[in-house]
C-alpha cells in the first residue's frame, strides 16, 4: 500500500519563497495584497514569508502603492538585486566580452578585451603570454567601477566541447592557449562559482527564454557564424550528448563539399558549405562584392548586400538557403523539432527573409512539418545566454531551489 506524503512546515515555506521571490524576480515591486492574489496563499502566509525574506537580506520595502480603500498605503515590496552578483563572459579567438550582472540580471557593467592572434600553429605562442591574467584584472576593475567586490557566479561561453561529467573544454579544432587559462584563473577567484558552457547552447538559451523560441519547449538553434553549430532544447531541456558534442554540426557530411570531415577537421563537413568563407566565396561566384578575409563579419555584409541588391541578390540567396536548409534537413529527420531558429551573424543579418526562403526548401527535403524563424536574441546571444544560465544557478542557492 502506498503511504500519501505531504510537504513538511519547513518543504512547504520553502516552495512559498521561491514562488514569492520569482514572482517578484518577474514582475518587479509588488505589495502584500497582490502577492495573495498571484500566490493564492493566506494573508498570515505571506505575511509570515515577507517577514521571513526580509531577515535573510533578499526583499526590502522599496516605497508604497495607494490603494483605493481608507487607511494606510500599501507597501511595495521588491526583491533586493544587490544581494548578489554575477558576471557573463562570451569568449572567441579575438578576444571576450563580458558583462556584470545583479541577480535580476540587470547589466552594471561591460567591457571588451581584444586579444592578438597568435602566430604559432599550436595555437599557444608569445602572444597567448599574460592574457588570461589581463582579462581577469579587467574582469575585476570592471566589477569595482561598479561597485561590486564580490562575484557570486561567472558563466562562461567557449566555442569546444563541454564535457557533462567533467566540465572540461575539449576543442574540435585549434582554439587560442589562452582559452583554458583563462578558466584557470577564474576558478581561482575565491568565493566565485564558474560555470562554462559551449557557446551556441548558451545562445539556445536566451532564444528559448527572451528569444524567436520563447513559445517552443521543442526547437533547433542552428549558429550561422564563423563556423556552425546547433543547440539542441527538446521538452524544455538543452541536450549535450554523452560527451557533450550534441550539435556539433560543422562536422556533419552532406553533399556539395570538396571531401568528407575527419575527426581532426570540420572543412569536408557542412562547415564546407555554409562556414563564413564557403558563404564570401558563394557570393563571389554570384557576382556579389565579399572581403576575401572570409571571417564572420564579411559573411554577414554579403549576406546585407544581396538583399539590399533585390533581384541582383535573389540566386546568391536562394543557394544559400538550400545549403542551410540540408544541415536542418539533417536535424529535422532526427530530432523533428518543429522549429529552426537561425542565429548568428548569417541568421541575424539575413533575418526573416533568409529564414522564410530556408523554411520553403526545407519543405521540400523532408515530410515533417518545420517552421524557420530568424533568431531575435541579437549579436549579444552568448553573453544573454550566460547571464541568464549564472543567474539562475545564483537563484538555486539563495532561493533554494531544485
Amino acid at each position: 500500500m502506498t503511504t500519501a506524503r505531504t510537504a513538511t512546515p519547513s518543504t512547504a515555506r520553502a516552495i512559498n519563497d521561491r514562488l514569492a521571490l520569482n514572482l517578484l524576480l518577474e514582475q518587479g515591486p509588488l505589495t502584500a495584497t497582490e502577492l495573495r492574489d498571484l500566490t493564492g496563499l493566506s494573508r498570515p502566509t505571506v505575511a509570515d514569508l515577507l517577514d521571513r525574506l526580509r531577515r535573510t537580506g533578499l526583499v526590502a520595502v522599496v516605497g508604497e502603492r495607494g490603494e483605493q480603500r481608507r487607511g494606510p498605503n500599501a507597501r511595495l515590496y521588491a526583491l533586493v538585486a544587490s544581494r548578489a552578483h554575477i558576471a557573463a563572459f562570451d569568449v572567441r579567438e579575438g578576444g571576450v566580452s563580458l558583462v556584470v550582472a545583479d541577480l535580476a540580471g540587470r547589466s552594471l557593467a561591460t567591457a571588451e578585451v581584444p586579444v592578438e592572434a597568435s602566430a604559432d600553429p599550436s595555437g599557444v605562442g608569445a602572444a597567448d603570454a599574460g592574457v588570461a591574467e589581463r582579462i581577469v584584472r579587467t574582469l575585476l576593475e570592471t566589477a569595482r567601477g561598479a561597485g561590486v567586490e564580490q562575484l557570486h557566479t561567472v558563466a562562461v561561453g567557449a566555442p569546444g566541447l563541454v564535457d557533462p561529467a567533467t566540465g572540461r573544454l575539449h576543442s574540435t579544432g585549434k582554439l587560442p592557449g589562452w582559452h583554458a587559462e583563462l578558466l584557470t584563473a577564474l576558478r581561482e577567484l575565491p568565493g566565485t562559482d564558474v560555470i562554462l558552457e559551449n557557446e551556441v547552447n548558451l545562445a539556445g538559451r536566451a532564444e528559448y527564454r527572451v528569444g524567436a523560441a520563447r513559445d517552443r519547449d521543442t526547437f533547433v538553434l542552428m549558429w550561422l557564424g564563423h563556423s556552425v553549430g546547433a543547440a539542441v532544447i527538446l521538452d524544455g531541456r538543452l541536450r549535450r550528448g554523452f560527451s557533450g558534442g550534441t550539435g556539433e554540426i560543422c562536422f556533419l557530411p552532406v553533399p556539395g563539399t570538396v571531401g568528407l570531415p575527419s575527426a581532426d577537421s570540420c572543412e569536408g563537413g557542412f562547415h564546407g558549405l555554409v562556414g563564413s568563407a564557403a558563404i564570401c566565396a558563394l557570393a563571389r561566384s554570384h557576382g556579389l562584392s565579399a572581403d576575401p578575409a572570409g571571417d564572420a563579419s564579411a559573411a554577414e555584409a554579403a549576406v546585407r548586400t544581396a538583399l539590399a541588391a533585390g533581384a541582383a541578390g535573389e540566386a546568391f540567396l536562394d543557394e544559400l538557403a538550400e545549403r542551410i536548409a540540408l544541415g536542418a534537413a539533417a536535424l529535422c529527420v532526427v530530432l523533428d523539432p518543429g522549429c529552426v531558429v537561425l542565429g548568428g551573424e548569417i541568421g541575424r543579418a539575413g533575418g526573416a527573409e533568409l529564414a522564410g526562403r530556408v523554411e520553403r526548401r526545407l519543405a521540400g527535403f523532408s515530410p515533417l512539418r518545420t517552421e524557420v524563424r530568424a533568431g531575435t536574441a541579437g549579436g549579444g546571444a552568448v553573453l544573454a545566454g550566460a547571464v541568464l544560465t549564472a543567474g539562475d544557478a545564483v537563484r538555486r542557492d539563495l532561493f533554494g531551489e531544485p
